[in-house]
């Protein structure tokens, strides 16, 4: 950054100085939880003399320990867009209203995760349901490693509850697909030609079926090489919706590309590994009894209530650690 000529070029200054802010946030906190490791025996050595002082000693060792779990997590992400933001897309599957309905469910506990998370939530899209609830939504996640954490929700979120849009009050299992890739800017070339594309453009609605405005803002991009479906009716033009829709498409694009030489390689040496697309990865059980049960790292969690305010880290964590140390397998149910 010091060398002369550096800002000649902003946007790759631009992108030298974001990582290096990254780097400086990553030393500060390493350098922080050292120091604070290193005053823990004084800490110790004064609560044995004063026991008054044994609830602030465990709250501090409790805090050093999330802070060193927190770093942990940090050390695992070494994808090349890691580090970065992210676009979400939430997609209703089989169940009807109650999967629409468990899509909205779904889209208020990432919002309510990304609070926790001190990480910035944008809503792009959302199509809302006939009777209740979403048929899709997409949202930008923005934040240090936000692409790296979601890799963790990626798949087929599945809800077990008594339907309350069902006059009987039968159990139903809806389910909903949630799809992440990384949010990408103008230096990473993906090429779409525009003869590949079909552009619908229709009015945008809000809840309740109300119109956001009176002319076709709303944009749907198709891209039928791939079939590949994207919308936004987020921005008041039709000029500023279909540029998200854009961003969008060329970010599930790159996504796909990875998967595809994540794939690849796996091939070449030999792997054998499941699936995520489509795969149902996580269980939300409200009737007969409240459970949360993740099927790839078997970590369960009773009060599901708590998980769906947003309370993941026990599910992320276990994931992330389970795929650094290639532990991740089916667990029973």
């Amino acid at each position: 950054m010091s060398a002369p000529g550096f800002w000649d070029d902003p946007k790759a200054a631009a992108q030298i100085s974001s990582e290096h802010s990254r780097a400086t946030r990553k030393l500060e906190s390493y350098r922080g939880i050292e120091r604070e490791i290193a005053d823990l025996p004084a800490l110790l050595e004064m609560v044995e003399q004063e026991p008054d002082l044994a609830q602030e000693g465990d709250e501090t060792i409790a805090r050093v320990a999330a802070e060193v779990d927190e770093l942990q997590e940090r050390a695992l992400f070494t994808g090349e867009y890691d580090a970065g933001d992210a676009i979400v897309t939430l997609t209703a599957g089989a169940g009807g209203t109650d999967a629409q309905d468990w899509t909205e469910m779904l889209l208020r506990m990432y919002q309510r995760w990304a609070e926790r998370r001190k990480y910035r939530f944008e809503l792009l899209d959302a199509s809302v349901g006939e009777e209740a609830g979403l048929k899709a939504a997409t949202f930008v996640m923005r934040g240090e490693n936000v692409y790296g954490v979601l890799q963790a929700e990626k798949g087929v979120h599945r809800l077990v509850r008594m339907s309350p849009f069902d006059n009987a009050h039968r159990r139903q299992t809806s389910f909903t697909q949630l799809e992440v890739s990384p949010e990408i800017g103008d230096e990473v070339e993906v090429e779409v030609d525009e003869a590949d594309l079909r552009v619908d453009t229709y009015r945008a609605q809000g809840a309740g079926g109300q119109h956001v405005n009176k002319t076709d803002s709303a944009v749907r991009l198709t891209h039928l090489p791939t079939g590949i479906v994207v919308q936004c009716q987020n921005e008041r033009s039709q000029h500023a919706n279909r540029e998200s829709a854009m961003r969008v498409l060329r970010s599930r694009l790159l996504e796909r590309l990875l998967e595809e030489r994540e794939a690849e390689i796996a091939k070449q040496r030999g792997e054998l590994r499941a699936t995520s697309f489509g795969s149902q990865i996580r269980s939300y059980v409200l009737h007969p009894y409240t459970m949360v049960n993740d099927h790839r790292t078997g970590v369960k969690q009773g009060d599901a209530q708590a998980v769906l305010d947003g309370d993941l880290g026990a599910f992320i964590s276990a994931f992330l650690l389970g795929r650094a140390a290639g532990t991740l397998g089916a667990h029973d149910e």
